[in-house]
């Protein structure tokens, strides 16, 4: 599996690939989000909690994050927290039908780059991660 992993890495970078790590608990939101990146972005991992999340994070070093907010076992705030610790200069962009004023507020406060309310257009998506500027 590390082999996989790092074979994976390498040819992402030769290629110029950048890397995401797609956290949902929902699999038909994390399918969603790959049928909308799979074309220009390597698909790192898939996680479907905050705490899968931190811990793939820190074994993928993925180049961003899509996180939802509302997932079992620890939830994204959370999980952007402990991200954030781990790496403070992590790009994560939350994906997330609760699109509260004091949400969007929290999760920017927590780390988050940007905020796409659910349903997305992938053309929001696309533009959340060119303004990360990887």
């Amino acid at each position: 599996k590390e082999k996989d992993i790092n074979d994976r890495k390498r040819i992402a970078q030769v290629i110029g690939l950048k890397r995401v790590l797609i956290v949902d608990d929902a699999a038909f939101m994390r399918l969603n989000l790959k049928n909308i990146l799979k074309e220009n972005y390597e698909i790192a991992g898939e996680a479907e909690n905050g705490q899968q999340a931190v811990e793939m994070y820190q074994e993928l070093k993925p180049d961003f994050v899509t996180m939802d907010i509302t997932m079992p076992v620890m939830d994204g705030l959370e999980a952007i927290k402990e991200i954030k610790k781990i790496d403070p200069e992590a790009n994560i962009i939350v994906c997330s039908a609760m699109g509260q004023q004091k949400m969007i507020i929290k999760a920017i406060e927590a780390g988050a780059k940007d905020f796409i309310v659910k349903p997305f257009k992938e053309q929001r998506v696309l533009e959340a991660i060119e303004k990360l500027k990887l």
